[in-house]
């Protein structure tokens, strides 16, 4: 198995980080990653997460690997600091952050950056009091911050940042703080091993959760965490597919996301968490790996990568992950069912959203029926997959899937709306900032609406082949414009989502053709054989 994947894949990413990055040291935003606020000026605050853009430079830094150009080129540790004191100067004086929007002062920000100036202080070796100073600051804000919605990843960065400035500073200043917050991620863990993800698991985030809890074990084991890591790296071994692939829209955030890391950790004592490893990386040499090379997301996996470079477990064996039957995880309302060559991994809560796999090959990703309706002079997405209170039936040869379509989420940003979030933030809102975020969460993500459309989806198993039959109810079919049935349709905004893999190269299916018959209340019935 092929360590160096990790390092090369994570090493490209690098000239695009330096693009973001002001290597000017006489410009005023020298050490600024937001390209769009130093250079472009189209933004008017810069995004505290791009300051965490500094780690994979660090990395790059220290991986000694065959063509690595940045390789102890001492300038980058340069443009590591730069970072660092940029990050400083433009924090706020209670040390948070902002990332979409001014006097936000984001617990995801905050957290993803600490991390990454702490462990670049400690690979560049700085010895550098101001910085010391303003971690602390930083530190002690997200030790006292708590942010709306249910984000186990957030928690456990928080946990790690605090353990990881707890052992340089050797103070017990957060040990209370550690202490409730690993247990708040401990206690958000379900039954079936997955941690909480906004309304669900999602199997990408997941993965970053068990990479910091993995990392907080190594710091300080305990029994209790251990046990939580083998039940959270068996639940991640389902989500791993026969093509080296992981996740997708079956979760509950939509994401592609695989953090290799702590799997490298965990496997130093859980042989079976280097399996997963090792499936992964043969997507990763087949292409399969998702693109994350925006302004905003290159940095996560980018460090993630050539950690995973670092703390490869040589030793091991290069089995891959065999599941077979059926998994159910009825909290996670996710199916795996695996028969022969052929693997369905299906999102019951969802309404019936799957991958299907043959032959270790994707064959078809489905995220149901999406139709665009015509309210007045609007024109509305009315889809499957986002409302979750559905009627489920589950038998040995065959699955059913019954409910109603929901009203996706399309709000759009116009010059009005800036603005007035703008004149908020700036007045009230820089003072209540959590109310803001938990609004424009439940605006953006967790709100759902009901459209005037009902669904069944039955998927039967006929010897190795599956039957998909669909039907869609409605009304009033002569306002529907639009319909069909795409294999990466997402509804909710998630910043790591609506990324490009490869197998998005799957044609829309277009189905207007279907309903130009069909008179009102006539079903619209579809039937294909996999």
């Amino acid at each position: 198995m092929n360590r160096d994947l990790f390092a090369q894949f994570a090493l490209r990413q690098i000239p695009q980080i330096l693009t973001l990055l002001d290597r000017n040291p006489h410009s005023p935003t020298y050490g600024c990653f937001d390209r769009n606020f130093w250079h472009y000026k189209i933004l008017d605050f810069p995004s505290g997460m791009s300051q965490e853009f500094v780690l994979p430079l660090a990395l790059a830094y220290q991986t000694n690997i065959a063509d690595n150009p940045f390789y102890q080129q001492s300038v980058l540790k340069d443009w590591v600091k730069a970072g660092i004191l940029y990050a400083k100067k433009s924090s706020h004086q209670d040390g948070s952050c902002d990332d979409y929007f001014p006097y936000e002062k984001a617990g995801g920000a905050t957290a993803f950056s600490l991390l990454a100036f702490i462990d670049s202080y400690q690979i560049c070796d700085f010895n550098d009091s101001q910085m010391i100073d303003f971690f602390f600051k930083r530190a002690s804000w997200l030790a006292n911050h708590h942010e709306s919605g249910q984000l186990s990843n957030h928690q456990a960065l928080i946990v790690l940042c605090l353990e990881l400035l707890t052992k340089i500073l050797n103070t017990n200043q957060f040990d209370k703080a550690k202490t409730l917050r690993l247990e708040k991620v401990l206690d958000w863990q379900s039954s079936e091993g997955w941690f909480q993800e906004y309304e669900g698991c999602d199997p990408g985030y997941h993965s970053l959760t068990i990479s910091c809890l993995a990392r907080i074990y190594q710091l300080r084991p305990d029994e209790r965490l251990k046990e939580a890591l083998i039940k959270a790296v068996k639940v991640a071994s389902y989500f791993i597919h026969p093509d080296g692939s992981y996740g997708g829209e079956y979760g509950s955030r939509n994401t592609y996301n695989f953090f290799p890391h702590g799997f490298e950790l965990v496997g130093q004592w859980m042989p079976e968490a280097l399996a997963i490893n090792n499936q992964f990386l043969i997507g990763l040499k087949d292409g399969l790996s998702p693109c994350y090379s925006d302004d905003h997301i290159i940095g996560h996996h980018t460090w993630n990568y050539l950690l995973a470079w670092r703390d490869f477990v040589p030793q091991r064996s290069f089995d891959v992950p065999q599941n077979n039957g059926r998994i159910w995880l009825k909290e996670a309302k996710i199916l795996i069912d695996i028969r022969k060559n052929t693997s369905i991994y299906l999102a019951l809560n969802k309404g019936g959203v799957f991958k299907l796999f043959r032959d270790r090959k994707l064959i078809l990703s489905d995220t149901n029926f999406s139709l665009q309706v015509k309210e007045g002079k609007k024109i509305k997405n009315a889809v499957v997959h986002l409302i979750d209170n559905y009627s489920v039936q589950i038998n040995d040869d065959d699955i059913i899937i019954r409910g109603d379509l929901g009203w996706a989420k399309q709000k759009q940003m116009n010059p009005t709306n800036l603005l007035i979030l703008r004149i908020v933030m700036l007045s009230l809102g820089r003072f209540f900032p959590d109310l803001i975020r938990k609004i424009l969460q439940k605006v953006l993500i967790t709100g759902k609406q009901n459209a005037p459309f009902t669904f069944e989806r039955k998927i039967t198993w006929q010897d190795n082949d599956i039957l998909i039959e669909d039907t869609l109810n409605a009304d009033n079919w002569e306002n529907v414009t639009a319909i069909g049935i795409g294999g990466d349709q997402t509804s909710i905004y998630i910043v790591m989502s609506r990324t490009f893999q490869i197998s998005q190269l799957q044609s829309w299916l277009d189905l207007k053709d279907n309903i130009k018959q069909l008179s009102n209340h006539e079903p619209l019935k579809l039937k294909r054989q996999l």
